[in-house]
């Protein structure tokens, strides 16, 4: 029987993992699409700034509306990389190309751009 954890697992194996220090200074440097697909009541707990929030539930309905160029960078974030591990491959099946996972927890993602700023 497959658990939750046995699809994040192969999810995480299959994707693009960064470090929380990784994500922040790509999110710094370059023009990526940061992704937080928390849920609304998490979001509004601490966001970083410059992530557009997406939960998770509407991705894929919702993805083409803010970005059609599928070969753009896109960095996924949650809590704690379980549900941006499931998005990512979630966008990869819909043809999006350079799809990233911000494999860390929020808050040591939210302290690592606060210190790239």
């Amino acid at each position: 029987m497959t658990t939750p954890q046995d699809l994040i697992a192969a999810a995480k194996a299959a994707g693009n993992c960064l470090t929380a220090e990784e994500a922040a200074a790509r999110a710094r440097e370059s023009d990526v699409l940061l992704l937080d697909i928390r849920e609304p009541g998490e979001h509004e707990q601490g966001a970083v700034p410059v992530a557009v929030h997406m939960p998770r539930g509407v991705l894929e309905f919702k993805i083409a509306e803010i970005c059609d160029d599928k070969t753009r960078e896109i960095l996924i974030h949650c809590a704690g990389g379980g549900r941006a591990s499931l998005a990512a491959q979630s966008l990869n099946t819909l043809g999006y190309e350079n799809v990233h996972i911000v494999d860390a927890m929020f808050e040591d993602f939210a302290a690592a751009f606060e210190n790239c700023e």
